[in-house]
């Protein structure tokens, strides 16, 4: 059994582990910080289970199982979530998940889970595993072969005939990306996209052609246009992608020794073609920017950490963040730690050090300096205020 454990909390990732380990001694743990790192451990291994967390650099647990769950149907799903989490947790499990984990996670609770979700796999398995490796092996012999055969690359002595047999007409998707970094993760969201479209449309396939490009075949139904599937390709690729792409397109083919040229043109338009660059909505990215935020806020927060969170530029996410809180950025994090600190003043068993530690300041001096400026006060005083023959008055 092949377990992914999804988390950008070290703390959580490698408990589950220990856990995992110590009661499962022969199952595998694989590791990843946050949804490229899980998807790089989805193609590697063949995984069973995923323990995923609710809010990760990058992607939401929510949208990675949501993209990733129709091109792996038989990975059963556990979601992560903190208390303040919980309505994402219950999202997750109307989408499919088998279940969800409130931190802290017991240990028992997620033995006796992980235990039930095993028995329900091992006996699925015995039924489907034989039929559905020869199909997934058959596949990518398919796909290997014609991505040879559209880069005018030699495919030996395959036969192409029972290819034409399935596809005697059909159209060619190219989506290219623009980027200066790997878009692996990318790369897998226009796979799962264009794959789910083709199928709901006709029939076909998508191949990786290069490090910035896929392509995808489709046979459509007699009558059918391609223009309805390229309006919605684009409209699933604009909410989720936060790369520049392009979109280009064959005409219907009919005679498979013309795909290489087809290609090539495709390729030659797209360095006169404008590229698309759509983020998501910035009240969703804000949104969950601010939740990020509120659940770490005793953590090392910066501006450009939280914006790689939601894919925006460092730049346009300080502009967006005040025009949608009115507040700055640094501004906004320091009054919500500040405010925390009020509440946790109000008890007289923490000490001011131990406050100052718990909402992500080690220099209490700091600490002082930034609670008297915002109150007019220093926290000893603000504490001294607030009782009255040793009993707290509320605020």
């Amino acid at each position: 059994m092949n377990i992914l454990i999804v988390d950008d909390e070290n703390v959580i990732r490698e408990g589950i582990q220990r856990t995992l380990n110590n009661r499962f001694p022969a199952y595998s743990t694989y590791l990843a910080v946050n949804a490229d790192e899980a998807v790089t451990q989805l193609r590697k291994h063949h995984i069973d289970i995923v323990l995923t967390d609710i809010l990760m650099p990058g992607m939401t647990g929510l949208e990675l199982m949501n993209l990733t769950r129709s091109m792996y149907p038989r990975v059963r799903w556990v979601v992560i979530s903190a208390y303040s989490e919980f309505s994402y947790a219950q999202e997750a499990v109307r989408l499919g998940a088998k279940d969800y984990l409130l931190k802290p996670i017991g240990k028992e609770m997620l033995a006796e889970m992980i235990e039930k979700i095993s028995g329900e796999i091992e006996q699925e398995r015995e039924q489907t595993e034989e039929a559905e490796l020869l199909k997934l092996n058959r596949n990518y012999l398919r796909e290997a072969v014609f991505q040879r055969w559209a880069q005018g690359l030699d495919i030996g002595r395959f036969d192409m005939t029972p290819f034409m047999d399935s596809h005697p007409h059909f159209n060619l998707i190219m989506v290219k990306m623009e980027s200066d970094k790997v878009v692996q993760l990318e790369h897998f969201m226009i796979e799962n996209v264009l794959g789910e479209l083709i199928e709901k449309h006709g029939q076909g396939f998508v191949t990786i052609y290069d490090s910035k490009s896929l392509l995808g075949l489709v046979t459509l139904p007699e009558g059918g246009t391609i223009t309805s599937l390229l309006e919605e390709l684009r409209t699933h690729l604009i909410k989720y992608l936060r790369v520049p792409f392009q979109i280009m397109h064959t005409d219907r083919i009919e005679d498979i020794d013309t795909v290489p040229g087809e290609v090539q043109r495709m390729r030659q338009a797209s360095s006169t073609q404008v590229y698309e660059h759509y983020a998501s909505g910035s009240d969703q990215s804000i949104e969950v920017a601010l939740q990020y935020i509120r659940t770490h806020y005793h953590a090392d927060l910066s501006l450009e950490k939280v914006a790689a969170i939601v894919y925006l530029n460092p730049v346009y996410f300080s502009q967006l963040f005040k025009q949608k809180t009115g507040a700055g950025f640094k501004e906004y994090v320091i009054g919500l730690r500040l405010e925390q600190a009020k509440q946790m003043l109000l008890n007289p068993k923490l000490k001011l050090a131990d406050v100052a530690e718990r909402i992500g300041y080690q220099d209490m001096r700091h600490f002082s300096q930034l609670f008297r400026k915002k109150y007019g006060e220093t926290p000893s005083e603000f504490r001294q205020r607030h009782r009255m023959d040793g009993i707290e008055k509320p605020l």
